[in-house]
């Protein structure tokens, strides 16, 4: 047996357990393992698909930051799960912008498709190297994984819309004003100003306002 021909069962094996979409044998029972917290289940064409109306402008006028990202992940696809990707629409206003973010566990690959947006991420300590860039109608731009990054539209009178892949079905969003002021319960206002080097009275003002969830 070759080399190749001998990992079949092992691959064959590590799917079945790892896919966890395929028809859980009846002889074995109910299935109780989990994978990325979703159940092992007996799968049917619907898993695989949804009517998610991309094609349809979504309503920015109700976010303060006015934009709007339409996630889908393993949690509205279940087929996504265990496949390593998912994605996203995000309507943006004039003047809108989807706020320092990270994904801990996703590399993002955006691209705008009407419009211009104004993008940028942030390296690791201790650099810290802001890289940027103006993308129009058709650019693609990156985001590494687990590093702050934004998207923001400078035009006063036009929409922009974008569509992005993340290599995780389940890539989280931080956004980073939301965690550090808004935060339940607070974080103690002498730690965050010492840690932004500005008055305890700013950090009052910042956790009293309603920090918003831009994600659907």
């Amino acid at each position: 047996m070759s080399g190749q021909s001998a990992l079949l069962p092992y691959r064959a094996r590590m799917l079945r357990r790892n896919a966890c979409l395929e028809v859980w044998p009846k002889r074995l029972g109910v299935c109780s393992a989990c994978v990325n917290g979703m159940p092992c289940k007996d799968v049917k064409v619907d898993d695989f698909f949804l009517a998610a109306n991309l094609d349809k402008p979504r309503d920015t006028t109700m976010s303060k930051v006015k934009s709007n990202v339409t996630l889908i992940n393993a949690m509205k696809l279940p087929g996504l799960n265990t496949l390593g990707i998912s994605m996203a629409r995000i309507d943006y206003a004039p003047q809108g912008q989807n706020p320092p973010h990270t994904h801990p566990r996703a590399t993002e690959i955006l691209t705008v498709l009407e419009g211009s947006l104004f993008v940028g991420f942030v390296t690791s300590n201790t650099d810290n190297k802001f890289f940027s860039k103006m993308l129009n109608k058709g650019d693609v731009f990156v985001f590494p994984q687990g590093l702050i990054h934004f998207q923001f539209n400078p035009s006063y009178d036009k929409p922009a819309v974008a569509i992005a892949a993340l290599s995780s079905q389940n890539p989280g969003a931080i956004t980073i004003a939301n965690a550090v002021f808004g935060s339940q319960p607070p974080i103690a206002d002498d730690v965050l100003a010492k840690a932004f080097q500005v008055d305890k009275k700013v950090v009052d003002w910042l956790q009293a306002q309603f920090w918003e969830n831009n994600h659907n």
